[in-house]
């Protein structure tokens, strides 16, 4: 039987096999939908068993292969030269293993009719995720960015490969007013540190978007929403990407209904 499936590690917090069995279930294709626990060590032999496993239709890829996944894979629309890290590989015509990048579109969406151009956005976060928002944040033509990272060089030197205008700050650093704040970061993730920050200093207008999906309602959605600030929780990307990627698995793109049985699933 055909399959997809999401590798990571860990992966048991991973909702996609829910979301993708969902739609599966909802076009009756018989297909199967995964989540796989591959240790940084694995994933090249992984990747090369896959390539010959005809039922194998792709995967997701989350924390902490999103980089280190383009080594194994063809990259024809050169991803690793603008956005820097893979969230998807897909089956080509050919056979061939080709890597792509989803999170961009689903990051983007629920945000698209926010104007952001010249205003300034907070990142949280340097790794495979905040890749996918900076090359948004590009596209937009925002401002300035100020990009939260432990390591200030690496920091410095992922806003110059977007062409952006911003400073790098250390995470306990003081906010600056912003219109925008991401958490790209596994920070309030569950089995991870907490994100702890004050977000006094954001204007009333801001909003506040956090990539973490495990728990939903994390403390800085917690936080944006006791200053009724506007906020977009981690299922809305995490869904919007993962949409992009179904078809990319099985060729038909996943129904439009149903998207509110679909979210009550998530939050159960």
């Amino acid at each position: 039987m055909k399959y997809a499936e999401v590798i990571g590690h860990p992966i048991a917090h991973s909702k996609s096999p829910l979301i993708h069995r969902f739609w599966l279930g909802q076009l009756g294709i018989v297909a199967d939908y995964k989540a796989r626990d591959i240790l940084p060590a694995n994933l090249d032999s992984y990747f090369a068993e896959m390539a010959e496993d005809a039922e194998w239709r792709g995967c997701n890829i989350t924390i902490p292969h999103k980089i280190a996944a383009l080594d194994f894979v063809t990259d024809p629309g050169d991803v690793r030269g603008s956005i820097g890290a893979i969230n998807t590989v897909f089956r080509g015509e050919n056979g061939q293993l080709i890597g792509t990048n989803t999170d961009v579109g689903g990051f983007y969406g629920p945000i698209a009719d926010v104007p952001l151009a010249s205003d300034t956005a907070i990142v949280i976060g340097a790794g495979g995720a905040a890749r996918a928002v900076l090359f948004a944040l590009a596209q937009v033509d925002i401002g300035e960015v100020v990009l939260l990272s432990r390591n200030a060089l690496k920091g410095a030197a992922i806003l110059a490969h977007f062409g952006l205008k911003g400073r790098v700050m250390p995470m306990d650093a003081k906010l600056p007013g912003a219109a925008l704040l991401v958490n790209a970061s596994p920070l309030g993730m569950a089995g991870q540190e907490p994100l702890d920050i004050d977000l006094s200093p954001l204007p009333e207008h801001a909003l506040v978007y956090d990539l973490v999906y495990a728990p939903i309602e994390t403390e800085l959605l917690k936080a944006a929403r006791g200053r009724e600030l506007e906020t977009v929780d981690g299922l809305e990307m995490l869904v919007g990407q993962a949409a992009i990627a179904f078809e990319l698995f099985f060729g038909v793109a996943p129904p439009q209904d149903g998207e509110d049985v679909l979210r009550a699933k998530l939050l159960a």
